[in-house]
């Protein structure tokens, strides 16, 4: 029985009470939500790890980071720092995007190490293999391959896969027709994409859907349906493209539902702030609230080495939109393979935004936080505002280089603090209330 066919039986498990533990929700609510398929709880059955998430309806927004080698940079051991540093700055999920190097030791070592769900997008490896260790063009990948690819990871635990069933024949004759600035930036897609012109067939991942399902059902994998067709900059944001594509996720969603398979929609990359609500709520109604999980989306296409912003931007739009899950952007988006101190930021920048998200939503407790900030900052209490931050690090070394780290106040204000000369000010209004008399009657 599969986590979603256990909900829909109404079966409390163990997984379950953990999972409403985490999230702060009644165990019945989170049930009724997986059973809706509003919530996915990604969670493979080979992979251990104590924090078990939920995705959607009524749970905290959450935030993926990518890691992984690269062709020209494959080190196991970098790949397993950044998931550490990813994790210490508080990501809820990781994603191994590799395509250098031994790409099973790659990911086996990250799962070994990882604490929470880890993804990926198999083709990757199907494709590099394919060009790589066999020596052949990327469209000599059979559909063999990929789908004992998906089987091999699925094995090995990876919890969650990202797949691009939704690119059709159909869809890829349209894409002559209305034309784009820059075409297709999905990787797996443009994969696809080229795979299906060479071979004049089907989408493998489309055409074989039931076969996919009956692997990812077999090993508890949730079903990241990719949008292959996202918008790389805002000029192509949701045109007939990206909506075509989402319809056929929407169909999808409802198979792997009667499947017993859990389901995550993936959104777009690039878009105007004026219509990322829009396309949220597209989204929700095309695949029936299933959980939203956006790759940004990056606000603006001129900020190479600040895309963490613009992403964090877009991403605190999407969540209060209703968007579920954010993916980060760092600031080596566009530029190069991201390094540790890349990841970091990433994380922290998209943390940002899935905070304000879950104020903006009205999740009970989301501002608890920040009255308990606010309280400590009036007392000039600065361990505890370190304490209370989302980079005790960052705010600390900051307040080391202060010049005034020894006393109440900080550098920028030093003695004419509007803490203080306000606090002064209802001390001395106190003090005067007091001698004339009136005391508490006084208003």
């Amino acid at each position: 029985m599969t986590i979603r066919e256990a909900a829909l039986a109404g079966k409390k498990t163990g997984l379950f009470q953990s999972c409403a533990d985490n999230e702060s929700m009644n165990i019945e609510d989170l049930m009724a939500g997986v059973a809706e398929g509003v919530i996915a709880i990604p969670k493979n059955i080979h992979h251990d790890f104590d924090k078990v998430i939920g995705i959607g309806k009524g749970t905290s927004t959450k935030v993926n980071a990518n890691i992984g080698s690269s062709r020209e940079i494959s080190s196991v051991e970098a790949e397993l720092e950044k998931l550490r540093v990813a994790v210490k700055a508080g990501t809820d999920t990781v994603m191994d995007l590799s395509m250098g190097g031994d790409l099973d030791e790659v990911r086996r070592g990250i799962l070994q190490d990882c604490p929470i769900p880890l993804g990926t997008v198999p083709i990757y490896q199907a494709v590099a293999e394919t060009v790589e260790q066999q020596g052949k063009e990327l469209v000599e990948v059979t559909v063999d391959h990929i789908f004992k690819t998906i089987e091999k990871q699925a094995i090995d635990g990876v919890d969650f896969m990202t797949i691009h069933c939704g690119i059709t024949r159909h869809l890829q004759q349209r894409l002559l027709r209305q034309k784009r600035i820059m075409g297709v930036v999905s990787r797996g897609g443009s994969f696809l994409l080229e795979w299906m012109s060479h071979h004049k067939k089907e989408n493998p991942l489309y055409e074989h859907f039931d076969d996919l399902l009956a692997i990812l059902k077999e090993h508890e994998v949730t079903l990241s349906l990719g949008d292959g067709i996202r918008p790389g900059c805002l000029a192509d944001a949701t045109d007939r493209n990206q909506v075509q594509e989402l319809i056929h996720l929407g169909e999808l969603t409802e198979r792997a539902w009667e499947a017993g398979v859990q389901v995550i929609i993936e959104g777009p990359g690039h878009m105007p702030m004026n219509q990322i609500t829009a396309n949220v709520l597209l989204q929700k109604q095309m695949c029936k609230g299933a959980p939203f999980y956006v790759l940004g989306p990056l606000v603006t296409d001129i900020a190479p080495g600040y895309d963490h912003i613009t992403g964090a931007i877009g991403g605190a739009i999407a969540g209060a939109a209703g968007a579920d899950y954010l993916c980060y952007v760092t600031p080596a988006e566009h530029l190069k393979l991201p390094d540790i101190d890349d990841v970091h930021e990433g994380v922290i920048a998209s943390k940002i935004a899935a905070h304000a998200a879950d104020i903006a939503k009205g999740l009970p407790g989301a501002m608890a936080k920040d009255n308990e900030m606010a309280v400590r900052r009036n007392r000039l209490d600065w361990k505890g505002q370190i304490e209370m931050s989302l980079d005790p690090d960052k705010a600390s070394r900051f307040r080391e280089e202060d010049l005034s780290d020894k006393g109440p106040t900080c550098s920028m204000c030093g003695p004419y603090c509007a803490i203080q000369v306000f606090n002064r000010s209802q001390h001395n209004l106190k003090k005067e209330f007091a001698h004339a008399g009136c005391g508490n009657d006084c208003r």
